[in-house]
Order: structure tokens, then sequence, then C-alpha cells
């Protein structure tokens, strides 16, 4: 009975973590370390941008669900040497000049 009910307690209480699980973990780690490392590129690019005043306003005249593509268009998102721009970072950086004063 133990044979049966030990295995069924570790799974339940997290004791035991399958590689499917570690995997999903590994890969959502990675994607805000890539987040969090290149959303400072993405803004310290904006300032650059010669059209920066009209670029913020239409920026934050947009919905919240266009403004990461606003982004991704501008070429802010896009990394020196990169090819295209991360969705992701986008995103974040579409929300954190959003929050920006002029």
């Amino acid at each position: 009975m133990g044979a049966v009910v030990a295995p069924i307690v570790m799974f339940s209480a997290g004791w035991i973590v399958t590689s499917g699980s570690s995997h999903a973990t590994a890969k959502e780690a990675a994607q805000a370390a890539i987040v969090e490392n290149l959303t400072p590129i993405c803004l310290s690019q904006f300032p650059a941008d010669a059209s920066r005043g009209t670029a913020l306003a239409k920026l934050k005249a947009l919905s919240q669900w266009n403004r990461a593509d606003y982004v991704t268009a501008s070429g802010w998102a896009t990394m020196p040497g990169g090819g295209s721009a991360n969705g992701l970072v986008a995103s974040e950086c579409a929300r954190r000049l959003a929050d920006l004063e002029k």
C-alpha cells in the first residue's frame, strides 16, 4: 500500500519534478531573463529617435494591445546587430514607455 501512496503524495506535493515540467520552468526563466536584459536596450534606443516626442504621444494614444506592434515597427525593440524584434521585449518596452512622462 505504501508503494502506491508514496508516489501519489510525492508528485502531488511537488517533491518529484518531471522532465517536462522542468523544461517548461527553464524556458519561462530564460524568457524572463531575456526580457529583463533586453528591455533596457529598447528603452535606451527610444531617446535616440529624432521624433521621440510625437512617437511617445502616438504610443500612448494606441490601445494597450497595439503598443508592442508600434514599438516593433519603430525599430526600438530590434537589438543592435539583430534582425528582428523579440515580441516580449517589445511588449515590456511599450509598457514602460507608456508610463513615461514627456
